[in-house]
C-alpha cells in the first residue's frame, strides 16, 4: 500500500473526482422533509370517577391502538399481575421486539390472544407481549379486586 502525504497530487485528483461525479443535489434532495419527531399519543383511562393519564409508545402497535380509541372495556383480573379485557381487533405489530418484559403501569398487547394487558406489578419476559405505553402516574384506580369498566380515550 502506499502512503500518501496531506498534499499529494493523487490526494488532489481523487477529492476533485469526488467533487465531479457527485453532481449538483437533485430536486429531490433539496426538497426532502426532514426527519419527523417521535409523536406520543395522549390518552385518559377512566375508571369511574378517576382520570389515569398515559402516554402510548410511537410504534405500529401503539398508534394502531389509538384509531381503537374511544373504546369501552371490562378489565379483569388475570393472575393478580395484571389486567386484561379482548379488543375488537388485532393490532400491527409491525417491527415489534418477540418477546417484553412488563413492569408496572405498561400498557400492552397480548399478540397470541388479541387482548389488551395493563400490568399491576412486573411480571417475566414474556413471548408475544408488544409494549403499547405506559402511565404517567400511579394506577391505583384499577387496583381493585375484579372486573372492572374503563373508558379509554385520546386525551384532548
Amino acid at each position: 500500500m502506499m502512503r500518501l502525504r496531506h498534499g499529494s497530487k493523487a490526494i488532489r485528483l481523487a477529492m476533485t473526482a469526488a467533487i465531479l461525479l457527485s453532481g449538483p443535489a437533485s430536486a429531490e434532495t433539496r426538497n426532502a422533509e426532514p426527519p419527523k419527531e417521535a409523536t406520543m399519543t395522549r390518552i385518559h383511562v377512566i375508571v369511574g370517577h378517576a382520570t389515569l393519564s398515559a402516554t402510548l409508545d410511537d410504534t405500529p402497535a401503539g398508534r394502531d391502538f389509538a384509531t381503537l380509541l374511544p373504546l369501552e372495556l371490562v378489565l379483569s383480573d388475570y393472575h393478580a399481575t395484571e389486567k386484561v379485557a379482548d379488543l375488537p381487533r388485532k393490532l400491527d405489530t409491525t417491527d415489534a421486539p418477540a418477546r417484553y418484559t412488563p413492569k408496572a403501569g405498561d400498557i400492552t398487547y397480548y399478540a397470541p390472544w388479541g387482548n389488551l394487558a395493563i400490568f399491576q406489578k412486573p411480571f417475566q419476559t414474556s413471548r408475544g407481549l408488544v409494549r403499547l405505553g405506559a402511565f404517567d402516574g400511579p394506577i391505583d384506580a384499577l387496583l381493585k379486586d375484579g372486573a372492572i369498566p374503563v373508558r379509554i380515550e385520546v386525551a384532548e
